[in-house]
């Protein structure tokens, strides 16, 4: 089994915030507390050290996690950039990436995601989360910005993004890695907006962790959870 002191948490935080008015998304206030330090507590457990990759303020981010990355791309080149940059700074075997702006992410997320690797006796690169609606027969939707990556996936993430490539999803397919179903979608949400701001501002830790996080542990089968994660947060 892989243990949580093999792995290092990464918080994207590095993209434009288009959808947020170009402000930073990651130090926008969530119920007085930026949605970086939402991510950053329930992803600490659960890691042995957090890097957060951000392309500004990046003093501001280092109060929420041993170090603070940057893209070798000024432009804003994407998740996958972001995920480069952190293997350089990356100690460990397999690296847990999350985005900025999911403030209820579930805590058995390493779990999980390890746990999909451990089963193929340690073959597969990759682990990603994926959900499924409660209606039946719909598509399942595909998370692949949360990711447990093994180190040997490194060089040829590496080589993906050199070649121009820039689909989290594209990438993750092309490596083959294992897809892991989580159920209720709020662990996955996006906070994108001003609106969702105000939209999920009194949800608070405590509620969710009564409505869902004490659902997971003991859950056989299918799970699942929600992220619109082709783009930089």
């Amino acid at each position: 089994m892989i243990k949580c002191d093999a792995i290092t948490g990464l918080i994207l935080a590095g993209g434009r915030a288009s959808r947020m008015d170009y402000l930073d998304k990651g130090l926008q206030l969530l119920d007085e507390k930026p949605l970086v330090q939402h991510v950053a507590e329930r992803l600490a457990p659960q890691v042995s050290t957090v890097i957060i990759s951000a392309n500004r303020n990046q003093e501001h981010y280092q109060n929420f996690a041993q170090s603070v990355v940057s893209d070798q791309d000024p432009n804003f080149a994407g998740p996958l950039a972001g995920m480069v940059s952190a293997w350089e700074h990356c100690d460990t075997d397999y690296l847990l990436t999350v985005p900025c702006d999911s403030p209820f992410l579930p805590l058995d997320l390493a779990t999980r995601l390890a746990q999909a690797i451990s089963a193929t006796g340690g073959t597969a690169l990759a682990a990603i989360a994926v959900t499924r609606s409660a209606e039946e027969n719909t598509q399942a939707q595909i998370h692949p910005v949360f990711n447990l990556m093994h180190r040997d996936a490194a060089p040829i993430l590496r080589q993906f993004v050199a070649n121009g490539g820039n689909r989290v999803r594209v990438f993750f397919e092309s490596i083959q890695a294992q897809q892991v179903h989580f159920d209720h979608a709020i662990a996955f949400t996006n906070i994108n907006t001003q609106h969702d701001l105000l939209r999920y501002s009194g949800i608070g830790m405590s509620d969710v962790t009564a409505r869902y996080d004490t659902n997971l542990a003991g859950q056989n089968g299918d799970d699942s959870y929600v992220n619109d994660a082709t783009q930089r947060t």
